[in-house]
């Protein structure tokens, strides 16, 4: 496949937890529970933990990499990262500006995803027209780029004010691995490819199978472009348990009720439990059940999208932080440690 090594991590986008009778807790709990979790992962001998940008009450993670500095100060290994950040509503030299601080406080352990921004809560927000929507990532992805190179930038295009000679600060002293996610966009594969970035696949539904075309593509732009080979990495939402029939069970409520949210804003189609349970199947996007059924899941997934990173998305609106946790503690003590036997 390639000769990148095998990571393991966990992506979240901060669900507001319910406490143990089934009531939510507060935006400020769920924040504080998500820093606890974060240190569960490190101590889970996880890999990466990842935040994603969101804007809306039952999603109230709006400033991630700040919630990333309080868990990097009670963490010694485990790397660090946006999951998404919304570049597109966002100032990329803001954004350098955040992550390289996170990349000093955590000694070299941060990293940053950027989306164009699948939730477009923050544009609006932050007062961008969707009308631009290709315009903005295009350029703001340019000059994320430049700021990386180090030095003075001098940039200039439509969406903000061109920069001279401009020293932005603070200056990394070691790496800042950046990566694009896509969840079906053929020209973010080959934006990710220009820029040098790596491929984040996100997968929310469906087959992860389809995902495949993108990895090729992926590889093919890089070549053309004179460029050495970058990891790929796979994004997608599941949940663990001990058993099976335990996960599967603990995890459907809360995704019917979330996807049923969605579905006023994004057009998800509300499921069923036969589509559910196709989902958590081997050939679905969720990866929900024991420890051996997602090892074996994940193992697959990646030798088939030709990639050596897996994130599972976890957490749900309604479960609870113990949950949670316990989800966390079987993924890093259990789940990684199969699926690099798997891998191996």
């Amino acid at each position: 496949m390639t000769d990148f090594p095998l990571v393991l991590g966990l992506d979240t986008f901060g669900d507001v937890t319910s406490d143990e009778q089934g009531r939510p807790v507060s935006h400020a709990q769920t924040i504080r529970d998500l820093v606890e979790q974060g240190v569960k992962a490190d101590e889970a001998g996880l890999d990466f933990f990842g935040i994603g940008e969101h804007h809306t009450d039952d999603f109230p993670l709006s400033a991630a990499d700040v919630v990333l500095s309080a868990i990097a100060a009670r963490t010694g290994n485990i790397h660090l990262g946006s999951a998404v950040t919304v570049l597109s509503s966002d100032d990329p030299v803001r954004v350098f500006q955040r992550y390289s601080t996170l990349n000093a406080v955590s000694n070299g352990r941060a990293e940053v995803i950027l989306g164009r921004g699948s939730s477009i809560d923050s544009f609006p927000l932050f007062g961008y027209d969707l009308a631009d929507y290709e315009t903005l990532f295009e350029e703001k992805t340019n000059l994320f780029a430049e700021l990386l190179k180090g030095g003075p930038v001098s940039w200039e295009g439509k969406t903000r004010a061109a920069l001279h000679d401009q020293d932005v600060v603070p200056h990394l002293d070691t790496p800042l691995p950046t990566w694009i996610g896509v969840g079906g966009s053929p020209q973010s594969v080959i934006r990710a490819a220009h820029y040098g970035f790596n491929l984040m696949l996100a997968i929310i539904g469906g087959s992860p199978s389809r995902f495949a075309p993108f990895s090729d593509l992926y590889h093919r732009a890089l070549e053309q472009f004179g460029r050495d080979p970058l990891p790929i990495g796979v994004h997608s939402p599941g949940h663990v348990a001990a058993t099976d029939e335990q996960a599967r069970e603990e995890f459907w409520e809360p995704y019917r009720e979330v996807i049923t949210r969605m579905s006023k804003t994004r057009g998800f189609a509300i499921p069923t439990k036969s589509q559910y349970l196709a989902e958590v199947g081997p050939k679905g996007a969720l990866f929900v059940g024991s420890p051996e059924t997602v090892a074996q899941k994940i193992a697959a997934n990646l030798k088939n999208l030709k990639a050596t990173r897996f994130d599972l998305k976890y957490g749900m609106g309604g479960l609870s932080h113990q949950t949670l946790l316990t989800n966390i503690e079987l993924f890093g003590t259990q789940v990684a440690p199969r699926v690099r036997e798997l891998m191996a």
